[in-house]
């Protein structure tokens, strides 16, 4: 799982069905401060987030259990909203 801000989202006017009703959100993986890149993912949205909230983002299998559609064609998926954090 990692922590990610909300940045933009994707409009597609086609899907696969098991996509239909969710939104796609890009998402920014929040690294270290040394880190000197930046990695946006393409993540679906489980949870109603909105542009520059920090989310909670799943990957991989973990990201198709979520949906429950473990044949859905995804890869990364917004499993949480979170209201604050400290490092």
């Amino acid at each position: 799982m990692y922590l990610a801000k909300v940045v933009g989202n994707v409009v597609s006017t086609k899907k696969k069905e098991e996509l239909t009703g969710y939104k796609l959100m890009i998402v920014t993986i929040v690294g270290s401060d040394d880190e000197k890149w930046e990695k946006r993912i393409v993540a679906v949205d489980l949870v109603g987030a909105g542009r520059d909230e920090y989310v909670l983002v799943s990957c991989g299998s973990s990201a198709r259990a979520a949906l429950k559609h473990p044949e859905s064609p995804i890869d990364a998926a917004i499993v949480g909203i979170i209201d604050s954090f400290a490092e």
